[in-house]
């Protein structure tokens, strides 16, 4: 009979031992309950050892997880409704106020959080007009109420590390989609409108320039122009001068025939001339 007792007490030992030791992984914490009342908590992970049949021990993933949330219609500073839909990045940061909190659920935990976050986004949104929303930097959005929801989220002993808007729509069953694009439209012919102007006003500066450019040009032009037939004449009489020097005869018949050829430059000019003319003494036979 002793045989059979030992097995028991060794069994029984065994039992207590296996009892005595828990694992905490990583990334997870423990609580140690005696008799219901928590006596540790943030139990890192490890190997660890509590009383047997008096303590047991609850383990919690303290990693960061996601908590979604039904989109939220919302309504901007220019009165327009405007739905968001997003969900938030957290972890439990206070084990013992979780516990207390929520009695370890991580379900009655997102439940609690989500209207915590709705109204920090609220109070947000309600301040900016709709294109602002749509179009602003969502993380500015989201930074400026972070702090109010982690004060929020602080009693129930989570933490808020982010929160990511995945899209945010205009209802369909509202005018908004209308008003949105007819004020995107008039934004863009007002920038279309101040582009033009600005066109406008650079190819008129080009003309004037182009114009100021081209009457320097011609005047320039005109003066050298001037300077080089001046310089012609001058060289001209000078030649017709050293000419007319030298030979005076030929100088005469030089001009005689100049003005023969202005005289009958058009080919149907008739003179009528005394035979005795000086001006017909080059076209007589004798001559």
């Amino acid at each position: 009979m002793r045989v059979p007792a030992l097995i028991a007490a060794g069994v029984a030992l065994l039992l207590a031992l296996l009892g005595s030791v828990f694992v905490v992984r990583a990334g997870h914490s423990a609580i140690i309950f005696r008799l219901g009342t928590v006596v540790r908590t943030d139990i890192g992970p490890g190997l660890h050892f509590k009383w047997p049949l008096v303590e047991n021990a609850r383990i919690f993933d303290r990693r960061l997880k996601i908590l979604p949330a039904e989109p939220e219609r919302y309504l901007t500073a220019d009165k327009l409704d405007v739905s968001v839909d997003f969900f938030a990045l957290g972890r439990i940061q206070d084990m013992r106020r979780f516990f207390q909190a929520t009695g370890g659920d991580e379900n009655v935990a997102a439940e609690r959080l989500a209207p915590i976050i709705r109204d920090s986004l609220r109070n947000e949104i309600n301040s900016l007009k709709l294109l602002d929303v749509v179009k602003g930097d969502r993380e500015a959005v989201i930074g400026k109420q972070l702090e109010a929801i982690n004060r929020g989220a602080a009693t129930l002993g989570v933490q808020i590390q982010d929160i990511r808007i995945k899209r945010i729509d205009l209802p369909q069953d509202s005018n908004v989609l209308a008003s949105v694009y007819n004020q995107m439209k008039s934004q863009r012919l007002q920038v279309a409108s101040q582009l033009r102007a600005e066109g406008f006003e650079q190819s008129q500066a080009i003309r004037s320039a182009a114009d100021r450019d081209k009457t320097v040009i011609l005047a320039e032009a005109e003066r050298d122009a001037q300077r080089m037939r001046g310089e012609g004449d001058a060289e001209a009489t000078r030649l017709y001068g050293d000419a007319a020097s030298k030979d005076p005869s030929f100088f005469a018949f030089q001009r005689s025939l100049d003005s023969y050829r202005k005289a009958f430059a058009d080919g149907q000019s008739v003179i009528v001339l005394d035979r005795d003319d000086p001006f017909l003494q080059y076209l007589k036979s004798d001559r």
